[in-house]
């Protein structure tokens, strides 16, 4: 293993409470990068030096050695940078999907997200900037709010409003300037999902994929009835059971040449030695992190 990111996911598995939990004893982290020092016999599409992602979660990505099947890894190009690498599996896969996956979205719509500053929110900037898709994106206040929005900004960024301007009612301005938007993508739950329910386009659909606030999802009678807005929930794992490895493949590549083409970015990372995991581990769970800590091995 090279270097493997700390993720929410991974937090919450070590936790207990995730959607899909290893056996135990188990090594935590679902993504990273590895480079291949030995092949077996049987093996043919990989060779000693090839870089190569998991395929699945549930792996363990937090070591410096593994043997894994041949299925089990995904060669990735080298003349991506190392932390690109690293982060690709998770999080840019999930924003993509959910930008293509729920409404068919053509240049000059507008979607809408909150937590715009995780790994998945600023993956969706870059990769609705390279759609040529307008974004709007919600963060909680903090004390250095404007540099943050300088940095979502400099990422693609059209919009960037904390969960209290979004509720006050100058920001209906902004719709003046852009459609409604037709996608809503929630990290958060709670009153910030009712907030992004308020300014989706009738007939739009929210996409929840994650619950920072432990609150649930609450939407309002009247938007459902009279607006019709759709609510669904992703998540990547599901995805994969529903799709084959080759179309899995499809999308990792399809990741790699928009960063190749300088459109995606990884995260802000802070690289953290693994035998420091106890420090990277405590800062993942700090609020106001916009820095995505990878293990380096």
């Amino acid at each position: 293993m090279l270097a493997a990111p700390v993720n929410p996911a991974d937090i919450n598995m070590i936790q207990g409470n995730y959607g899909l939990l290893p056996k135990l004893p188990a090594v935590g982290g679902n993504e990273g990068v590895g480079q291949v020092v030995a092949v077996g016999n049987s093996v043919s599409g990989l060779k000693p030096g090839d870089w190569v992602i998991l395929t699945s979660a549930g792996l363990g990505t937090w070591r410096t050695e593994a043997v894994f099947s041949e299925e089990a890894l995904i060669q990735v190009p080298k003349d991506i940078p190392l932390q690109s690498a690293a982060t690709l599996s998770v999080n840019p896969c999930t924003a993509y999907r959910m930008l293509m996956d729920f409404e068919q979205l053509q240049p000059g719509d507008s979607v809408i997200q909150n937590a715009s500053n995780s790994g998945v929110g600023q993956a969706v900037i870059q990769i609705a900037s390279a759609l040529r898709l307008k974004t709007i994106n919600v963060v909680r206040d903090r004390p250095d709010i404007q540099k943050l929005r300088n940095k979502l900004k400099d990422l693609g960024a059209d919009y960037v409003l904390t969960e209290e301007e979004l509720r006050m009612p100058e920001t209906k301005a902004i719709f003046k300037d852009l459609p409604l938007p037709r996608l809503a993508l929630n990290c958060v739950g709670g009153k910030s999902s009712t907030e992004l329910l308020r300014h989706l386009a009738p007939g739009g659909t929210m996409v929840t994929y994650g619950g920072m606030a432990k609150q649930p999802v609450t939407a309002s009678v009247s938007l459902l009835i009279f607006k019709d807005v759709k609510l669904r929930g992703f998540w990547l794992s599901q995805w994969k059971n529903n799709h084959s490895p080759d179309e899995f493949k499809e999308l990792i590549l399809t990741l790699c040449n928009l960063i190749r083409q300088g459109q995606l970015t990884a995260p802000t990372c802070s690289e953290v030695p693994l035998q420091d995991y106890q420090l990277a581990l405590e800062a993942s769970m700090k609020p106001f992190v916009s820095s995505k800590q990878i293990l380096t091995m």
